[in-house]
This record gives structure tokens, sequence and C-alpha cells, in this order.
């Protein structure tokens, strides 16, 4: 694409996104010749039409929604239609002011917005903002300077979905919208609460009102918070299902049945008996895969700050402590804390009922939670002590971290459970703890759950 057009198509999603009304239309008219040269709808530039709507218009788009590949070799009006398909789907999810008022179904279509901002970056539905990043109080504040960053990236033709502003951003967006919904109302009708698409934003929301929520409206914030709680435990489920756990006991003779056969070594170990005159191999002896763990019984004790600006992490570290407590050889006890602590223990398996007795806000003081930790840790060396928190607390837990660690306990400090891994942490004690021997782990659920999985039976 001729650097003029790239230059044009970049100014005008900016415009688009942050400018006023009079500067939209100066530049929507020196883009439209362009538009029309290389033959465009112009209901590309039309503010009123979403993607989706231009897609529909005009079915011929479709193969040019996404990001250019290095190997795609395209035409110039292509390139700057490809450009500007993007740059669309773009300003849908940023630009625009926001109403007063949102609805249930103003919220529903930008979401199906952003749904079509992820297929458009080639990234999997719901990567960007369902559920499994920082959530609004995870990461930095996120201004008009970031939509700026953002447009920026595609005019240097790079992909967006590694960027973590780009996460940020998104979930503030969000955010807003969810604010200026009328919840208490929208509760209250069954058929408006039933258009509102769980998120990891609106899980937040409803958590800090719940206590202000009653009859209907309560029973359909439930039934909102339990849908999402669902669907994320699906997900984190397949994750701990799909990576590999423990090391196989030898002390116990592999079972001879054909899905633990080793093909490859008994082919090896037969090739000796092959008969180049009838073609075929003489087997003696077969060889199987050891498939049966060794079984320890440990204690999983996960302790989640529930302050405000981790209510993501509390969502996600809930569901992961039921599905680990539901494994046979692992007895997982859950507390939360702010400048309290309560063991949530009692409902481990259930993480729909945590959610709803904890009470997000407040300051942060771990030293409350020693207690209960003298009171579960009874086998140093058969428990896994998790600690989930921004570490924006008391350094008088440091000593206490040291002794857990020197007693045999493994200890994991956890910064970020998100997908992007981008969190603010202490950097005092992350500096500590990297200086211990037990870094903060600050990346995926995907990376916790990996190790939990080596530090488990």
């Amino acid at each position: 694409m001729s650097e003029p057009r790239q230059q044009l198509a970049y100014w005008w999603a900016l415009v688009e996104a942050l400018g006023d009304d009079a500067q939209r239309e100066r530049v929507r008219g020196l883009l439209t010749p362009e538009v029309d040269k290389a033959g465009l709808p112009r209901l590309l530039l039309d503010p009123r039409a979403n993607t989706r709507q231009v897609l529909r218009a005009a079915p011929a788009l479709e193969s040019r929604l996404g990001l250019p590949d290095e190997d795609l070799v395209e035409d110039d009006d292509s390139a700057f239609g490809r450009a500007l398909l993007y740059l669309k789907a773009t300003v849908d999810v940023f630009g625009g002011g926001l109403p007063d008022s949102v609805t249930a179904e103003q919220y529903g279509e930008w979401l199906s917005d952003v749904r079509l901002f992820e297929e458009a970056s080639g990234v999997k539905p719901g990567r960007l903002i369902r559920g499994r990043g920082t959530g609004s109080g995870g990461g930095p504040a996120t201004s008009d300077d970031d939509v700026v960053d953002a447009l920026g990236q595609i005019q240097k033709g790079h992909g967006l979905m590694a960027a973590p502003e780009i996460e940020a951003g998104l979930r503030l967006m969000e955010k807003r919208r969810i604010e200026r919904m009328a919840l208490a109302e929208v509760l209250k009708d069954k058929k408006l609460a039933a258009q509102i698409t769980p998120s990891m934003a609106m899980v937040e929301q409803l958590l800090r009102q719940k206590d202000g929520l009653s009859g209907e409206a309560l029973s359909n914030a439930k039934r909102i918070i339990r849908r999402f709680i669902d669907d994320l435990r699906d997900v984190l489920a397949r994750d701990v299902a799909a990576t590999p756990s423990g090391r196989p006991d030898r002390s116990v003779p592999p079972k001879r049945v054909f899905r633990n056969l080793d093909l490859k070594r008994t082919l090896w170990a037969n090739l000796t008996n092959w008969d180049p005159t009838s073609q075929r191999l003489f087997v003696e002896r077969l060889h199987f895969r050891h498939r049966a763990k060794k079984v320890e019984r440990h204690r999983m004790v996960v302790v989640v700050d529930q302050s405000g600006s981790m209510v993501p992490a509390m969502v996600n570290c809930t569901i992961l402590a039921s599905i680990f407590a539901g494994l046979p050889a692992v007895d997982a006890h859950l507390v939360a804390y702010d400048t309290k602590a309560v063991d949530l223990s009692p409902w481990v398996t259930d993480p729909f009922e945590v959610l709803l007795r904890t009470q997000l806000g407040g300051g942060t003081d771990g030293m409350c939670v020693v207690p209960f930790l003298a009171e579960k840790i009874k086998d140093p060396r058969k428990t896994v002590l998790v600690w989930i928190s921004d570490f924006y607390d008391n350094r008088d837990l440091l000593p206490v971290f040291k002794n857990l660690h020197q007693s045999g306990v493994t200890f994991i400090p956890v910064g970020s459970v998100s997908t992007s891994g981008f969190f603010s942490v202490d950097a005092w004690f992350r500096q500590e703890l990297k200086q211990l021997g037990t870094p903060i782990l600050s990346g995926s659920m995907k990376t916790l759950i990996r190790e939990l999985k080596r530090a488990l039976p």
C-alpha cells in the first residue's frame, strides 16, 4: 500500500476514534475519492454502520478481513481495502462516544464487535476479553494515548494481539459500558437480563453490587455469575487435564493392554527378527509403557488477596482450587483476605458459593492469614502453598515466607493469573522473593497449572 494512502487511512481511524464531528467530516471527504478509486463501498466510512454490516453489504470483502500475511502479495487497492477494513473493526471497538445510559442490547452489540476484532486479529474468540485476562483492575490505566499506540501498531503493519495495552484497553472500554448500565433495573427484567453476556468485568460489577440486589434482580445476577463460572471452569478443567503431571511409578509393572503398547520400542527391539523372504517382522517380545503414577496425598492451600484490584485472580483461582479439590490425591483449602482472613475451604468445591461469600475492596494485610497457615500446615513437605496477590502488602510477611520455604513447604507466590501476564507487582517483594529462590510467578493460568501439577502428585 502506498505511503499517502496508509497515512490517510491511519489518520481517518484516529479522527473517527478521538476527533470531533467537524474533523471527522473533513477527513472522510479526503478519504472518499480513494475509497471510490479502490472500488470499495462508501459504507466503510459511515459511522452508523459497523464492520459486520459492511461485510453483509459487500460479502467479497470477507476475504480481506485480517492482518496482512508476510507472504501475501496484494495489489495496492487490495492492501488498502484490507487496512481500511481492519481499521474499521478497530474503530468499532475503541472509537465513538458512550451514551449516558447503555442498554443490555448495546452492550451485547459491542461484544459482537469485539469478537469480530478478535477474528480480524487472528486470535481465538474470547482471547482478548472474555474472562481470562487481568480484569479492569489488573493492569495500568488506559487513556486515549493507548488508542493512539494501538492504531500506530496497525500503521506499522504489526499484529495487535500480543500487546498488553490492547487487552487492558478492551477491558477498560467494557468496564465503562457496564458502569453506565442501570444493572439493578436491567436485572429486574428476566428477558433483559438474559441478553447480558457474562464477562469478567460484568462478574466484578455484580459482585460489588450483590449486597444491594434482592428478589428477581439478585436471582438473575446469580444466574449470570454461575454461567460465567461454568464456562470458565470448562476451559480451565481442559487445561488441567491436558497438562502432564507426576512421574511413572516403575515399581508397578505396566498393564499389558493395547493402549499402553510402546510400538516404537517394540519395533526396534525386534528388528533382528525381520524375514526378507516373507517380508514379515516376527515379534518375540512386546514392550509396554508405564502409566501408573506414584500417588501421595498432598495438601494445597490457596491464599487469595480479595482486595478490589484482585477480583479476576479471585475468580480464576477459586475455580482452579475447585478443580484440584476434585483430584483424589489433593486436599485443597482456600483462604481469602484483605485486612481480615476468611477460611472458605468448606466451599472450595463450589466457586460460585465462594464468590458470593467474598467481600471485595478494603485494605490489604496478609499477616491476618498467618494463624490460618499454622492450623493448616501439618506436614510441610507435603504442602503446596499458593499465595496470589499483587504484594503491595505488609513487609512483615517476608520472614513468614522465609520460614515456610525453609520448613519444606512448596511455596508458589503468584502475581498474575491472566492470559497476558501483564500485572503490577510490588518491586520490593519481587526482588526479595527472587533472592529467596521463590520468584513471583507472573504468567498465564496455564503456567500456574503447570507449576501446580509439578508440585502435586
